[in-house]
């Protein structure tokens, strides 16, 4: 699809990072005064409205209901797997090793996307790519490899758990995004995003009907600080950075996109230290610089 303008879509996809540096920091507020959990569901019911009435205000339809039956099946099944799984696992990685390691690895995004493409069609690797793919996992490394202080004054590895979280949600935005431009086509990308969302929360609404957790959510709207947090992240979340995630996945190549939305450890690094007093080792400033490097040569 043609641009409004010249490089769109790089512009959309670095509003991207800067959305999802703020909405990760946001959400690691309120997931550690509510739990996880209850954040994703809430913020994107907030989202959804928030689509609803941008949607109704830009289109004249308060919902995608001029979508192709192609467009609903492939963007809900991207909301699914983007939202209510690979988000869950995102957001609890948020809780047990902080917004700034849990996004450095998000930056493994176009590998995962990189190594999808070769096993599920074939694509070839150049040695080009390879080399990015092994500076990523290098840069990656060298982060969740690192000491930390612990609440007793010694030091401690991140846990692995917290580790396996943020793969997982990885995995998850790299198959919802591929899936998104597969489904979305020349459609318009906020309503798609809205299509995404619904799913998003239709997926958590037979989670916790199944598991018996809707009293965590009636807990976590009485906290107000936490849902003022949670409101924050679901407007440059689920509303602002997933759309323009789209833009710029309609506008330019799904891989350049990719690599400009993974700036965000990088942009995370000095909120984290101003704002919230994080102490980032130079190793950690240096990892995130290597990983963001091999990630975009993975694609430039």
């Amino acid at each position: 699809m043609e641009a409004p303008f010249p490089h769109a879509g790089e512009l959309a996809a670095l509003g991207t990072a800067v959305c999802w540096t703020v909405t990760s920091l946001a959400f690691e507020v309120a997931g550690k005064r509510i739990g996880s959990l209850p954040v994703n569901l809430i913020r994107l019911v907030i989202a959804v409205f928030l689509l609803g009435a941008f949607t109704w205000i830009s289109r004249g339809r308060p919902l995608p209901v001029d979508a192709s039956g192609h467009a609903w099946v492939w963007l809900g099944l991207s909301g699914v797997i983007g939202f209510t799984v690979g988000d869950l696992c995102l957001f609890r990685a948020f809780v047990v090793v902080g917004a700034r390691v849990s996004m450095l690895l998000m930056t493994l995004v176009p590998v995962i996307t990189a190594l999808t493409g070769y096993v599920v069609m074939g694509e070839v690797l150049s040695p080009k790519q390879v080399v990015g793919m092994v500076l990523t996992v290098a840069g990656v490394s060298t982060v969740v490899s690192e000491r930390r202080r612990n609440a007793h004054g010694g030091h401690e590895r991140l846990p692995p758990g917290g580790i396996l979280l943020g793969l997982a949600g990885a995995a998850g935005q790299a198959v919802g995004l591929v899936l998104s431009k597969y489904g979305m086509g020349s459609y318009n990308a906020f309503a798609a995003t809205h299509i995404r969302v619904i799913a998003g929360c239709v997926g958590f609404v037979v989670l916790f009907t199944l598991t018996g957790w809707w009293p965590r959510v009636r807990s976590a709207i009485e906290d107000g600080r936490a849902m003022a947090a949670t409101g924050i992240g679901a407007v440059f979340g689920p509303f602002l950075g997933v759309s323009l995630s789209l833009l710029a996945v309609q506008y330019t190549e799904a891989g350049a996109a990719a690599t400009l939305m993974a700036l965000t450890p990088v942009l995370i690094i000095p909120v984290s230290v101003l704002a919230y007093r994080e102490r980032v080792a130079w190793p950690s400033v240096v990892g995130a610089v290597i990983a963001v490097s091999g990630s975009a040569l993975l694609f430039l």
